[in-house]
């Protein structure tokens, strides 16, 4: 009987030793991923809430924002969880592709006003976490619209052609900066993407380098958008780091006027929730910046 009982005894102690020993590594599985999505969360505000895929006062995240570009209107997409009208039935490796390299599921090339480019140069671990967070939200059942463009083959041909005359994509750290000053421009040039807006663009669309963010009088919506350099006269060289961390943690400037349009949008659906720390990051890295004469108002 005592030889029986032990075999009946060592197989269960070994059941319950191995259920034992797996319950903590799935807990702490669940606990990274629970910390890997709060970090997506965190980059997803950085970047602005991602404020380009919902239509003012419309459904988060479900698309249908229209954007004026050569020879006709784009609309941005669905990203919610949905599996037949949003991502929610992309792979991992799907998402990626298309934030950094602009490609659908499909092999079809986005048109590079969703700024792929600017995204490949996002940290390999920020990336990895933004996909995680992606997964989190709520599916919405909303048809994507097709861009209306007035010359045939415009996204099969001139996107790529375009993409090789004058994309600029970027070899991604595997971790993002932590120098304040490195921070801040990883942050304006990868992730918050302010050079997308405050850098005027030619008639092609091509950013115009020598006016790194020193504004425009026609945005990416056909406002004005000022310029964020230095300058003192026709810039923001007489804002303080601090000026600035403020605008973008409250959309408040130093006048107590308010941010208006985009900026405005952008405040309200992600920045404010900026950590004080890379609102400074951002600041200081502008005011290292050469500062450029260009009169918006």
């Amino acid at each position: 009987m005592w030889n029986i009982s032990l075999k009946m005894f060592f197989p269960c102690f070994g059941l319950a030793l191995g259920l034992g020993l797996l319950a903590p590594a799935a807990v702490q599985s669940q606990e990274r991923e629970k910390d890997m999505a709060a970090r997506g969360q965190y980059i997803f505000a950085v970047a602005g809430g991602c404020a380009c895929h919902t239509v003012p006062k419309g459904t988060p995240h479900a698309g249908g924002r229209a954007f004026p570009i050569p020879f006709g209107k784009a609309y941005a997409t669905n990203i919610t969880q949905d599996k037949e009208t949003g991502i929610g039935s992309w792979s991992d490796k799907e998402i990626r592709d298309s934030i950094v390299k602009g490609i659908r599921p499909n092999g079809e090339r986005l048109l590079p006003i969703m700024p792929y480019e600017a995204y490949s140069g996002m940290a390999e671990e920020d990336l990895k976490a933004l996909i995680v967070y992606l997964r989190t939200l709520k599916p919405v059942r909303k048809e994507n619209l097709q861009p209306k463009v007035y010359v045939s083959l415009f996204r099969p041909l001139v996107t790529p052609l375009w993409l090789k005359l004058f994309g600029r994509f970027s070899n991604p750290p595997a971790r993002a900066p932590k120098n304040s000053v490195e921070r801040g421009r990883y942050l304006v040039e990868h992730v918050s993407l302010c050079d997308d807006c405050h850098t005027p663009r030619n008639l092609l669309m091509v950013p115009r380098r020598a006016l790194y963010l020193a504004g425009t009088k026609a945005g990416p919506l056909g406002e004005e958008i000022p310029n964020i350099t230095p300058d003192k006269e026709t810039g923001i060289g007489s804002w303080s780091r601090n000026d600035i961390a403020e605008l973008l943690l409250t959309g408040t400037k130093p006048d107590l006027d308010n941010a208006q349009g985009l900026m405005a949008e952008l405040v309200e659906a992600g920045y404010k929730q900026m950590k004080k720390e890379d609102a400074l990051a951002i600041a200081d890295y502008i005011k290292s910046i050469p500062p450029i004469v260009n009169k918006i108002k």
